[in-house]
């Protein structure tokens, strides 16, 4: 039989807090969590506020040495996965190395750690960059820092498709574990905080440059005007059915269908990107998973927030499943977007949400805009199908979904 991929640990490390259970909360809460950037001074910027993660301190998480060694990014992704493994109950080395396996998404590397170094290259005297330089900055840094940490020797790789990175990585560790790997460590976090990340990013036009966080970041709506970046994600242990099963893990759902798929074409700044290939995507997720459109229980979209992006989303979402879709719940606006890490966080809130039997209410819109009137979840309310379908739009083109199946609840006492 082919093996069954399935969610034992959640790592979170977002704007929301440090830890699955501060993120509910928040979420929960519909706590917004953006605000000024305290990262480095954006004074001379359009857009100054962000998703930053509170009270972060690496040293927590992460030992000396491993820390001069790599950026901001890593220390993100070393204490989401330190966060997964304990809550899958797993040690923090793998007693069988090569049985366990990494592979998490990336983007664009270690920002701050590159800044300080092209900085002092440019700026002092000396001309020089640091020796870690060469590898802090590089995109595959965080996952083959974790290997060598976590002894995961298995097959270990990165997916690089921006956004939708986070997504691919849960795709990419179910066919690593149909393969013979019982363990993998996917996600992804990220780190775009920085002057020069800053100001690659507000070159693409994307941003939103609005001063108050309340109102800066608002998908789908009719007042929406780009997206706010953030920092963080999530990182989770995939672990097969069986293996599972055998050591008495607790079980947050089952990975059952992904797609991924990529536009082949320059996407339009006017009129925003063709949705057709994004609908393929998520039909081709359904279709593996084994469900039927109206058997979704709840919708994440990528939640861009451009309006000609999130027209294309609304149409790609309609072309699936009609003029009436399931209930659409995004948590974005709480947090900012973070790139791969928060289609990873998408998929966490997912099944921490089948994990508390309660669909978290979307953070808007407030009034939708013309051609994104979708089904907008507007108020919690227990899952039904316990299926989730979580989507994700990368930059240049990529495409990418997962169709999550929560598992079922624990019985009630006594019964």
């Amino acid at each position: 039989m082919t093996a069954r991929a399935v969610v034992t640990g959640i790592g979170v490390v977002a704007p929301t807090g440090v830890g699955a259970d501060a993120h509910w909360a928040a979420v929960l809460a519909g706590t917004r969590r953006t605000g000024p950037i305290t990262l480095f001074d954006p004074a001379g910027y359009p857009t100054r506020i962000a998703g930053e993660v509170p009270d972060f301190d690496p040293a927590g998480f992460t030992d000396t040495r491993q820390r001069v060694q790599t950026d901001r990014w890593t220390h993100l992704g070393f204490a989401a996965t330190r966060l997964a493994l304990a809550d899958a109950g797993l040690p923090e080395e793998a007693p069988d190395p090569y049985r366990w396996a990494v592979t998490l998404a990336s983007s664009s590397g270690g920002n701050l750690f590159g800044q300080r170094e092209l900085q002092r290259l440019w700026g002092g005297p000396s001309r020089t960059v640091g020796a870690y330089q060469s590898i802090a900055w590089f995109y595959a840094a965080s996952v083959g820092q974790l290997s060598i940490r976590h002894q995961l020797k298995g097959p270990c790789g990165v997916t690089v498709s921006e956004s939708a990175g986070g997504l691919d990585s849960l795709a990419h560790a179910v066919r690593t574990i149909r393969r013979g790997t019982p363990i993998v460590v996917a996600g992804a976090t990220e780190c775009p905080l920085s002057p020069y990340a800053l100001a690659c990013q507000l070159r693409s036009g994307l941003l939103s440059d609005v001063a108050d966080p309340e109102r800066a970041y608002r998908p789908f709506d009719a007042a929406a005007g780009g997206y706010v970046p953030a920092e963080g994600g999530a990182v989770f242990v995939v672990e097969e059915l069986g293996h599972a099963l055998a050591r008495g893990a607790r079980i947050y759902g089952e990975i059952t269908g992904w797609a991924a798929t990529h536009d082949a074409a320059p996407t339009d700044p006017q009129a925003g990107p063709d949705p057709t290939h994004y609908a393929r995507a998520l039909r081709l997720a359904l279709d593996r998973a084994a469900v039927r459109p109206h058997d979704v229980d709840v919708i994440w979209p990528d939640a861009l927030g451009v309006p000609a992006y999130d027209r294309a989303e609304a149409a790609a979402l309609r072309a699936v499943f009609g003029a009436t879709t399931p209930p659409v719940t995004t948590q974005k606006p709480l947090t900012g977007r973070a790139h791969q890490g928060g289609s990873a966080l998408d998929a966490a809130t997912a099944l921490l949400a089948f994990h508390h039997g309660l669909l978290p209410a979307s953070a808007g819109p407030e009034e939708p805009a013309a051609g994104c009137e979708l089904t907008f979840l507007r108020r919690p309310r227990p899952p039904r199908s316990r299926i989730a379908l979580v989507g994700a739009r990368g930059f240049d083109g990529f495409n990418s979904a997962v169709v999550l199946r929560g598992a079922a609840p624990p019985p009630a006492s006594g019964t």
